[in-house]
């Protein structure tokens, strides 16, 4: 047994059954989604640690020093769409463009998640909106992809960039037109029509990741 101080500052005694339980509630909050490509949330490579999900009402909170105003705390509000503990963290002065181990910062879960109002506020409080994964995914990709049309829009109307691509190439019009969302392609479009032009690191448009929408394709091929 030997003492320890945590991120805040608090003496904590390290015992092995602390140890244990700390381990214990970390590995339970591991991050897995079903999203896929190279702009998907950390999770889709197997043992990838995403946000503290789930601890809070739980307790285990209580074992994470510095729980309250670490990043994590700031990424898993966003993710779940709590903006009450975003503004919180936000006044504790988090930074609300910090990145996880992934490059991942809370815009782009709010992004993926559909969680207009945190991605507001958090544009408001100064995050960057066209911070990259380390994939090279933007909110944008994110919102485009899951198709997050009013989230599109509020990304564009605070200068996010259409025209960035991801490790894959892609541009926030072929993750949309991956998923035929005919919405966000029209958007995208009328902020940069040469982006059907664009070919992914496969030599693809837009056009040919299509679902077998004749719509969709008939405004990518015009």
């Amino acid at each position: 047994m030997r003492a320890r101080r945590g991120p805040g500052a608090r003496l904590a005694i390290e015992t092995p059954a602390r140890l244990q339980v700390e381990k214990q509630a970390l590995a339970s909050v591991t991050f897995r989604s079903g999203a896929a490509g190279s702009d998907s949330p950390p999770g889709a490579t197997p043992g990838h640690p995403g946000p503290l999900r789930g601890l809070r009402g739980t307790g285990r909170q209580s074992l994470l020093p510095g729980y309250c105003t670490h990043p994590e705390g700031i990424w898993s509000a966003a993710l779940n769409g709590d903006l009450g503990r975003v503004k919180y963290l936000i006044q504790k002065a988090v930074d609300p463009s910090q990145p996880d181990s992934a490059g991942y910062t809370a815009l782009h879960y709010a992004s993926r998640n559909g969680h207009y109002a945190v991605c507001q506020f958090l544009l408001e409080s100064g995050a960057k909106c066209d911070a990259q994964t380390h994939g090279g995914a933007t909110a944008l990709h994110r919102a485009s992809y899951c198709g997050h049309t009013d989230i599109a829009r509020l990304l564009l109307s605070h200068g996010s960039n259409p025209r960035l691509v991801d490790a894959d190439g892609m541009t926030s019009l072929h993750k949309a037109a991956e998923k035929g969302h005919v919405d966000i392609c029209s958007l995208l479009l009328q902020h940069s029509p040469a982006l059907k032009a664009v070919r992914d690191r496969k030599s693809r448009l837009a056009c040919d990741l299509l679902p077998g929408n004749s719509d969709l394709r008939d405004l990518l091929a015009s």
